[in-house]
C-alpha cells in the first residue's frame, strides 16, 4: 500500500489545527521520504532542500520584488492613481467604484501583493466613497475584488514561486500574466455596474473635467507608468533577466520614494525590516515546499492521482476541470498561497505529461487561487479590509463581492476556452 495517502491526511489536520505551512510540508515531507529511503538520506535531502536553494541566486528575485513593493507603498504612487482614475471617470455614476479598481490594478503593476494593495487603497479610497454616499457594500466589495489583481498583474511573487517550483521561466510568467490581468480589470468594472443596476443604487455625479484637466491628472501616474515599462519592458526585450529586473526596479522604485520627498530613516528601516520578514517567511513556505515535493515524487502520488482522474476522461480538459473543482473547494479552507504549494507538486507534473502548457497552467492556477482572496471563509483581503476599517462587518465585505466572483469564473472559463490569449505575449 502506498503511504502518500496517509501523509496528505497528516498534513491536512497539520494545517487545520493550525501549524505553519512551511512546517507541515517540511514534516511531512522529511518523516515522508524517510520512510521510504531511511532518515539518513531523508535529512541529507533535507538540509539541500534548504542551503542549496537558499545560495540560489534566482532566489534573490524574491526579496528585491518584495523591497520594489514596499518602496511603492511608501512612495504615494496609489493616491495619484486614484486621483488620476477618479479624474476620467467622475463623471459617470458609480465612477468613484470603477476608478478604485482600474487604481488597483495599476498599483499592483508595480506592487506585487494582493494585501498590500487592498489595504493601501482602503486607506484612500474608501473615505473618498462613503463621503459621496457610496454604500459600503459596494465600496469594500471594489477594493477587496481590485486588490486580487496583485498576484497575478506581474510583478507577481506568487508567479515567481510557481516559477522555481516548476523551473519555468519567471520573465514569460511574467508576460502571460498581462493579458488576464487586464480582462479581470473590466471584468470588476462590469460587476461595478451591475450591482449598481441590480441593487438600484443611486449615486450622484461631478461634472466631466475638461480634456485639458483630465491629462494633466496623468502627470501623477508617470512614476508607476516608467516603473512599471522599466521593469517589464526590460524583461521582453532582453535587456534584464528577471532577477535583474528585480533589482532595478527596487532601485527604480527606491528613487520614487526620494522624488516624492516622502523618504524618512524610519521608513527606510521599515521597508528593510518588512522586506526582510517577508522574504524569511516565504523562503520557509518554498523550502517546505520543495521538501514536500521530493516526498511527492518517491510516494508514487503523482502516479497515482493520474490514474484516478483518467476515470473522468483522459483529456486534458477533463484533467483542467476536476482541478478547476479542487481549487474551488480548497479555497474554502485555504489562502493561495498554501493552495498552491499544497497542489502544485502535484498537479504540474501531471499536466505536463499530457502537454499542457506549463507557463498557461501558472496563470490557470493564479486566477483560481484569486478566488479564494475574496470568497468566505477564509477571503483573506476581506479580513485586510476588516482590520483598516473594524466598523465595517465581514458579513457587509462577502455580501458585495458576489458580482466580482462571477466575473472570475467567466475569465477562468474564457482563458481556459481560448488558451492563446495568456501565451499571446510570450
Amino acid at each position: 500500500m502506498e503511504s502518500w495517502p496517509v501523509g496528505m491526511a497528516i498534513l491536512g489536520v497539520l494545517l487545520l489545527v493550525g501549524v505553519p505551512i512551511s512546517m507541515a510540508l517540511a514534516g511531512v515531507g522529511l518523516v515522508g521520504v524517510a520512510s521510504i529511503i531511511g532518515w539518513t538520506p531523508a535529512l541529507s535531502l533535507l538540509g539541500s532542500a534548504f542551503f542549496d536553494n537558499g545560495r540560489d541566486y534566482s532566489l534573490s528575485v524574491l526579496p528585491l520584488f518584495l523591497m520594489m513593493g514596499n518602496f511603492v507603498v511608501q512612495s504615494g504612487i496609489a493616491e495619484e492613481l486614484y486621483k488620476s482614475a477618479y479624474a476620467w471617470l467622475r463623471h459617470r455614476k458609480g465612477g468613484l467604484a470603477t476608478a478604485t479598481v482600474i487604481a488597483c490594478g495599476a498599483f499592483s503593476s508595480v506592487c506585487g501583493s494582493s494585501m498590500a494593495t487592498a489595504a493601501t487603497m482602503t486607506r484612500i479610497a474608501l473615505p473618498s466613497m462613503r463621503r459621496y454616499g457610496y454604500p459600503d457594500r459596494l465600496s469594500t466589495a471594489s477594493i477587496a475584488a481590485g486588490g486580487t489583481l496583485g498576484i497575478l498583474i506581474p510583478p507577481s511573487v506568487i508567479l515567481v514561486f510557481y516559477g522555481i517550483m516548476t523551473q519555468q521561466d519567471i520573465g514569460k510568467l511574467f508576460l502571460a500574466g498581462l493579458i488576464p490581468g487586464l480582462i479581470g480589470i473590466i471584468g470588476y468594472t462590469i460587476a461595478v455596474r451591475i450591482t449598481l443596476v441590480t441593487q438600484k443604487i443611486d449615486l450622484p455625479v461631478e461634472p466631466k473635467l475638461p480634456l485639458r484637466e483630465r491629462i494633466r491628472a496623468l502627470k501623477g501616474t508617470a512614476g508607476a507608468l516608467i516603473l512599471f515599462v522599466f521593469v517589464m519592458g526590460g524583461i521582453y526585450l532582453g535587456v534584464f533577466t528577471p532577477t535583474e529586473s528585480a533589482g532595478m526596479g527596487a532601485g527604480g522604485a527606491f528613487l520614487l520614494v526620494l522624488l516624492s520627498g516622502r523618504f524618512s530613516r524610519e521608513k527606510m528601516i521599515a521597508v528593510l525590516y518588512d522586506t526582510m520578514k517577508t522574504t524569511s517567511m516565504m523562503f520557509f513556505i518554498l523550502f517546505g515546499a520543495l521538501t514536500f515535493t521530493n516526498y511527492v515524487n518517491m510516494s508514487g502520488m503523482t502516479r497515482d492521482i493520474q490514474a484516478a482522474l483518467s476515470v473522468f476522461g483522459d483529456t486534458p480538459m477533463m484533467t483542467i476541470l476536476v482541478m478547476l473543482c479542487i481549487y474551488l473547494v480548497l479555497g474554502c479552507v485555504l489562502e493561495s498561497l498554501s493552495m498552491i504549494m499544497l497542489t502544485v507538486p502535484v498537479f504540474y507534473p501531471i499536466v505536463a505529461a499530457q502537454g499542457i502548457d506549463l507557463i498557461w497552467f501558472g496563470i490557470f492556477v493564479v486566477m483560481v487561487t484569486e478566488i479564494s482572496y475574496i470568497t468566505p471563509p477564509v477571503g483573506m483581503n476581506a479580513f485586510v479590509l476588516r482590520s483598516v476599517v473594524p466598523d465595517v462587518r465581514l458579513g457587509t465585505i462577502f455580501g458585495g463581492l458576489a458580482p466580482f466572483v462571477a466575473m472570475d469564473v467567466l475569465r477562468v472559463a474564457l482563458l481556459t476556452a481560448f488558451p492563446g490569449l495568456v501565451l499571446l505575449l510570450t
